[in-house]
Order: structure tokens, then C-alpha cells, then sequence
């Protein structure tokens, strides 16, 4: 059965990355798999720009167009109809972190509600060291803001809570925090925990509770991006 996971939340939280991960380890493990990016606000950080690398991985782009050419256009393909006609085993969905990438999503809100039960998921990827995601309060205000821009609701969240070039094992840990206390006013379960092994490893070494980290994921880095343009929320 086709599964179909859109990738919401903050600014800055790390949805693209977490996109193109998913995609490549889906890829590899032989499942026929597409990504719709309909990020179009950021042009410091699209999965656009590395169409080639995708498709070299044998998934499926559908993006703006003039990707790759720091040009981003105002109307989206109308091959994103794809998602639903295609014969998928997995369609990610990668939305913009702001209103207008919310309310791009809510256009094709009757071709989700056409889905069957369980194909559908949406995760809320949250770096709590990103403004507006700093605390359970914070998170839950603006999950519920996207909420209803894309008129869907939130089924799980993600924990890719990181300083970039400043990682480590600690962002993971305070990540956890924040976020097992999300789940429990919400009941909203953490689905994955995302991070680079090395600081992913040493974070589950803790013996932490596997309901409040989910299925781990080790990311690649396939976005590099610059404290600069990240401290002031660019990218």
C-alpha cells in the first residue's frame, strides 16, 4: 500500500534534510519512491537545488522549476497530481515552514482526505533550538497554526534538535525533554529521532524511553549549511 508522509513545522527545523534522507533509505531498501517539494519560500535551503543527486538515487522530483538556478516560481507543477495517480510505495512531502507553505499543502486537501486509512502521516519536525519551538507551550501553538493552514492534523513528531556545527549528543537530549512532555499534553507519539550517528548512538546509550524516541534515523549531511544563515533564521 502506498504510504504518503508530509513534513511540516518550523522554519530552520530541518524538514528538507530530513526529506532526502528518507528518500535515499527508502530508495535503497527498493521502494519506488517520489518527493514533492513545495518549499518555496527558502532559497537558501531547497531540496531543489539537489534534484540530480536524487535522481541519481533513482527517486522521483517533483519541484518548482528553474531548480538549481536560485530562480523560484510562484505555481507549482501540475505533476504533483502524480503523488496520488502513481503507482508509489512512498510520496514524501516536503512544505514550507511559514503560512503560505502550509496553505500550499491545503489545495490538494481533498486528494489526502481520498486517501486510505493509514496511508497518510504527518510529522512535525521540531528543533527546539529553533524560535517558536523552545518549549511544549510553543510547539503546540504553532503545530496547531499549521494545522490549520494545511488543514491536517499532526500524527508525529520528530526530534532532529541540533546546533548544526555545534552539535552534539546534549541537542538530542534536550530535544527529548521538551518533546516527551509535548507528547504527553498532546498524545502525539515521537515517531523517529533524527541526528548524525555518531551523536544519535551516544544519545540511545543513555537507555532513554523508546516511546519518547521513536524509530532513530542517522542522517547524511546533503544540506550544508552556515551558522550565519541559520542563527538568523534563513535557512
Amino acid at each position: 500500500m502506498k504510504k504518503v508522509v508530509i513534513l511540516i513545522g518550523n522554519y530552520c527545523s530541518g524538514k528538507t534534510e530530513l526529506a532526502m534522507n528518507m528518500a535515499v533509505l527508502a530508495s535503497g531498501r527498493g521502494l519506488k519512491t517520489q518527493v514533492i517539494d513545495l518549499d518555496r519560500i527558502n532559497d537558501y535551503f531547497r531540496m531543489s537545488d539537489h534534484i540530480e543527486m536524487l535522481l541519481s538515487r533513482k527517486i522521483d522530483v517533483v519541484s518548482p522549476a528553474f531548480a538549481g538556478k536560485g530562480v523560484t516560481q510562484t505555481v507549482m507543477p501540475a505533476r504533483v497530481a502524480s503523488a496520488f495517480d502513481g503507482d508509489w510505495d512512498l510520496v514524501i512531502f516536503d512544505v514550507g515552514g511559514d503560512q503560505a507553505g502550509a496553505l500550499s499543502l491545503a489545495r490538494y486537501h481533498q486528494d489526502f482526505a481520498a486517501l486510505e486509512p493509514g496511508q497518510l502521516e504527518v510529522y512535525d519536525i521540531v528543533n527546539v533550538f529553533r524560535p517558536m519551538s523552545e518549549s511544549p507551550e510553543k510547539i503546540i501553538k504553532l503545530k496547531g497554526e499549521l494545522e490549520g493552514f494545511a488543514r491536517q492534523k499532526v500524527t508525529g513528531f520528530v526530534n532532529n534538535s541540533n546546533l548544526l556545527n555545534y552539535a552534539s549528543a546534549e541537542d538530542l537530549r534536550r530535544g527529548y525533554e521538551v518533546l516527551r512532555e509535548t507528547s504527553d499534553l498532546t498524545g502525539i507519539p515521537i515517531v523517529h529521532t533524527t541526528g548524525r550517528k555518531k551523536f544519535l548512538d551516544e544519545f540511545l546509550a543513555d537507555g532513554r524511553d523508546p516511546r519518547y524516541i521513536g524509530e532513530p534515523i542517522a542522517l547524511e549531511t546533503y544540506m550544508h549549511r552556515s551558522w550565519d544563515a541559520f542563527s538568523h533564521g534563513r535557512i
